[in-house]
């Protein structure tokens, strides 16, 4: 009928749903539930907050790795592959390595990925990107940094440039000397100076190794190699990051930082629906840019020198960045050993070519005793 606009609703499956991300996808759809509707939930082990998502969202399916009793009408599966069956686009925000068997998964059901969790390019994107292409599944990133390149790029990762540029805002230590950082503390870690995130990824991006992993996650979404990967400080996070073209022309996409834009744009582009506020130059008045402080941070390097490795090296960066940041928040440890922990296990393991999911996941488990060995003592379990 002339005239007449269809809404199509996008059934969305949600892996992650009570961290950060998870949270705020709950905004986006809390705002547009003619939009978008949760066919599935899953989470970690915060039972709680899962019951009061599937009381409010009505999914058909939900997930837990801790025993819960989900609500009428929500089936609780033991397998996760089910969790995909009925919806358009899998939302993957669940935390550290347990993103990768999610992501695996629901390119085998053949099902448009969202992709929020870093760890599934940093560790698995040799095998990401090829169950991917084998499937013909869409991934779509959620990163803002990445968002804004997708964007840049005209929504296209196969699209020619000649060279991305990730901001960084340097996070709440860029103006420390090496000397300070060995003596900060897990509450000045945590305070972000323009994102609101969880604790793990706050760590991260106090260390610069977030940027790190954003860099190994550019090299697989767009097919570039690292020298067209580059880096730059930009305290106001107002610039999400750029895109240079052989013509020397740039493209920059600016925005509040708020995730809720590129997870809502993840879930609707090439359309853009009302969501954050428009931003007012005048108001913000300057935007700096700064050179990478690689010095001051040895995580971004170790990154790169395990990008740089390849195969299975990765998933050891991963694995003991993991381990070292719990040992952080818990008071085990200083900040600067976060990056004495990464470097030594990316010293103790040999190189592989990475082959498949169990394999990565046994690398995985053993760069994590290996790290707890470091921290811990080889008593550490």
């Amino acid at each position: 009928m002339a005239g007449v606009i269809l809404k199509i609703m996008t059934n969305i499956a949600l892996i992650g749903c009570t961290g950060s991300i998870g949270r705020q996808a709950a905004d986006v759809v809390r705002r547009y539930p003619d939009r978008f509707r949760f066919t599935a939930l899953a989470c970690g082990k915060r039972a709680g907050e899962l019951i009061a998502l599937c009381r409010e969202f009505r999914p058909l399916l939900a997930y837990c790795e801790a025993p819960f009793d989900p609500p009428a009408g929500v089936k609780a599966v033991k397998d996760k592959t089910e969790l995909f069956a009925g919806c358009d686009v899998a939302l993957i925000a669940a935390g550290g390595f347990t993103g990768l068997a999610y992501t695996l998964a629901a390119i085998e059901a053949g099902k448009k990925i969202a992709l929020a969790n870093k760890e599934s390019l940093v560790c698995g994107g040799e095998l990401v990107m090829r169950a991917a292409k084998e499937k013909g599944v869409e991934i779509v990133p959620v990163d803002s940094e990445h968002s804004a390149i997708f964007q840049c790029l005209s929504y296209r990762c196969d699209a020619a440039f000649e060279k991305l540029v990730l901001t960084a805002s340097g996070g709440p230590f860029l103006h420390k000397s090496k000397e300070e950082l060995a003596h900060v503390t897990v509450r000045d870690a945590l305070h972000h100076p323009t994102w609101k995130m969880g604790p793990k990824i706050t760590v991260d991006s106090a260390t610069l190794l977030n940027k790190g992993f954003e860099v190994i996650e550019a090299k697989w979404l767009y097919g570039a190699p690292l020298e067209k990967i580059g880096t730059v400080v930009h305290p106001e996070s107002i610039v999400h990051s750029l895109v240079y073209f052989s013509d020397g022309a740039a493209l920059a996409q600016l925005g509040y930082p708020d995730m809720r834009v590129p997870i809502q744009l993840a879930l609707t582009y090439p359309e853009r629906l009302p969501c954050a506020p428009m931003l007012d130059l005048t108001q913000i008045g300057t935007l700096s840019f700064l050179p990478f402080p690689e010095d001051k941070f040895p995580c971004f390097t170790l990154a790169i020198d395990a990008a740089r490795a390849g195969g299975t090296m990765p998933a050891v960066l991963n694995a003991a960045g993991e381990i070292a940041v719990q040992a952080f928040l818990a008071g085990c440890i200083t900040f600067s050993a976060i990056a004495d922990t990464i470097q030594d296990a990316l010293g103790a393991f040999a190189r592989e070519n990475a082959e498949s999911y169990d394999q990565l996941a046994e690398t995985d488990a053993r760069a994590r005793a290996h790290a707890k060995a470091f921290i811990y003592g080889s008593s550490a379990s």
